[in-house]
């Protein structure tokens, strides 16, 4: 009887322990699907997915089927070589857990934006070069098309470290891989010291780009253990991540390494001239009391220093003879990219945001206060174009647009859309590959609707992360259906260089007699040189690049 009642205890014990354990590992399941949609560091899993790269192997997690690795090292911490070409990452021994955004680089712009989410990982340093990966298959051995983004904020700052750029929904849409680069900035990546320091320096003013292109080889050799096809390479970005899409395009360095192009909102007409970018490095040598004789000193200098030195200061690539060797879109198109596909587009009211978002007065004009504002905000831009002229102008055009109506829409025709007409015109002219041009015209419900389709709109859309981007777009059916539109067109461009599907009217590429544009919009539409009164408005004007 004392040995079954033993038993029986022994047995209710051994029941008791494994409930226990199912429970542990309920728990853990858990914490770590929220630990995960938190974007908490966690403990990983044996099934954690695991990829070997060409520096070692990196542990990431999975989210919604996708495999997610972050803050992966494409590059040598920079402060060991400031200002100069990067090297590639010091390789590592043993498993290095890739669940995290890495640091970003250090920044001299504010991201306190209501409307733009700031970067999630606020850590700043200089051992910044770091990208992610989303992929939906792990050494498989398919080929999916590969999109590697670059993150706006001009060359100054910002960071791909944004829930905004999340790739899963990218990955499970179209089966492709997605790839988001971190990168230096500011005067880190564009200080150009090259006419004081020689040929140490020589191709400092273009640092930040030579970045991006070693992360491209990084992509090159390693992207096909992520299941993604290296000869299948499509770069897009928006703003400034469009601006350096289009001086990737001029520089030798990266010929080879990408296939098709979309910018958003983003030219590079030409870079900065060496004597324009030595004037600036002069002013901050000055700031930090170095001597140009003594130019070593700088990269000795705290990093807090130099970004306090950098304020108010503009940083662009740098036209050196070397790592860019002509502008990229000026008097021609660089020849490089000539027979590479390529998206540009821009949204309707683009300055609603870049400039109506440090200043909200100009939402509530007057129509006396209209041309003095436009002279203020767009002189580089209309140069000798006399702004009452302009005015009567716009009024003709759209006689129910009040002041603030028209100083967005003189802003945006004479700033963003002029800077794209000027590249589509040289890039038309060069009879090369195909370019697809798109006009956002959707406009967001957010604050009140008064932003209309602004700058950076496109961005959540492009990505399917209106979640993500709901302060952007809200969270609507109206803003799914666009998303859906926008992701579907780059989805399907990227894997074959036209992005016709079967949910838009056939878009055409664009030609210089007919200029048809893809307007997005919750019924999208082609459209015939759409602004084309406002283009010729503008047309004598000549395009100054801002920054150079």
């Amino acid at each position: 009887m004392r040995t079954a009642v033993l038993s029986f205890r022994n047995l209710f014990t051994q029941q008791a322990l494994l409930h226990k354990i199912i429970l542990s590992a309920c728990f853990l399941a858990a914490l770590l699907t929220v630990t995960t949609s938190l974007g908490f560091s966690f403990v990983h899993t044996d099934n954690s997915p695991v990829a070997v790269t060409t520096s070692g192997k990196i542990r990431g997690y999975v989210d919604n089927a996708v495999n997610v690795f972050k803050g992966i090292p494409y590059g040598d911490d920079t402060y060991k070589h400031r200002f100069m070409p990067p090297l590639p990452p010091k390789p590592w021994k043993g498993v290095r857990d890739a669940i995290q955004f890495g640091p970003m680089a250090p920044q001299v712009i504010k991201h306190d934006s209501d409307f733009y989410p700031a970067p999630k990982n606020p850590k700043v340093s200089e051992d910044c070069l770091n990208l992610n990966v989303w992929t939906p298959g792990l050494h498989d051995g398919k080929k999916r098309p590969v999109m590697v983004w670059f993150h706006g904020g001009g060359y100054n700052g910002w960071s791909a470290n944004i829930d905004l750029y999340d790739g899963v929904n990218l990955c499970r849409r179209g089966d492709v891989v997605v790839v988001t680069v971190n990168h230096r900035l500011n005067g880190f990546g564009f200080l150009y010291l090259g006419k004081m320091g020689g040929k140490k320096y020589a191709e400092s003013g273009n640092a930040g780009m030579l970045d991006l292109v070693l992360a491209l080889k990084w992509v090159k050799n390693n992207i096909a253990e992520f299941g993604g096809n290296p000869n299948n390479v499509t770069i897009f970005g928006q703003s400034g991540g469009g601006a350096k899409c289009a001086t990737l395009m001029a520089m030798p360095s990266a010929y080879g390494l990408f296939q098709k192009v979309i910018t958003m909102s983003g030219q590079q007409i030409t870079g900065r001239t060496p004597e324009h970018a030595t004037e600036t490095a002069k002013s901050i040598l000055k700031k930090l009391n170095i001597s140009p004789g003594h130019i070593n000193e700088i990269t000795k200098v705290p990093m807090e220093e130099l970004i306090e030195a950098m304020q108010g200061e503009s940083f662009t690539p740098v036209a050196d003879g070397i790592a860019l060797p002509r502008d990229p879109f000026s008097p021609d198109a660089s020849p490089l990219s000539k027979n590479i596909p390529m998206i540009m587009g821009n949204t309707h009211d683009e300055t609603t945001y870049l400039i109506g978002s440090s200043d909200t007065s100009l939402f509530h004009l007057t129509w006396k206060e209209l041309p003095g504002e436009i002279m203020q905000n767009a002189r580089q831009y209309i140069c000798s174009l006399s702004p009452d002229t302009i005015v009567a102008k716009y009024r003709r055009l759209y006689p129910n647009y009040s002041p603030s109506d028209i100083f967005f829409a003189v802003t945006t025709a004479a700033r963003s859309w002029k800077s794209m007409v000027v590249e589509l015109d040289v890039r038309t002219r060069q009879n090369g590959a195909p370019t697809y041009v798109y006009e956002l015209d959707w406009q967001t419900p957010v604050q009140h609707g008064r932003l209309k389709a602004p700058h950076t709109l496109d961005v959540p859309l492009a990505f399917d992360n209106i979640i993500y981007g709901a302060q952007m777009t809200g969270t609507g059916h109206d803003a799914q259906r666009v998303a859906n539109l926008i992701s579907d067109a780059f989805i399907a461009f990227a894997k074959t260089g036209n992005p016709n599907n079967g949910d838009l009217p056939q878009w055409p590429r664009y030609n210089l007699k007919t200029r048809p544009t893809m307007i997005f919009d919750l019924k999208p539409k082609i459209v015939d040189d759409p602004r084309g009164a406002e283009r010729k408005i503008f047309e004598k004007a000549p395009y100054i690049q801002p920054g150079t």
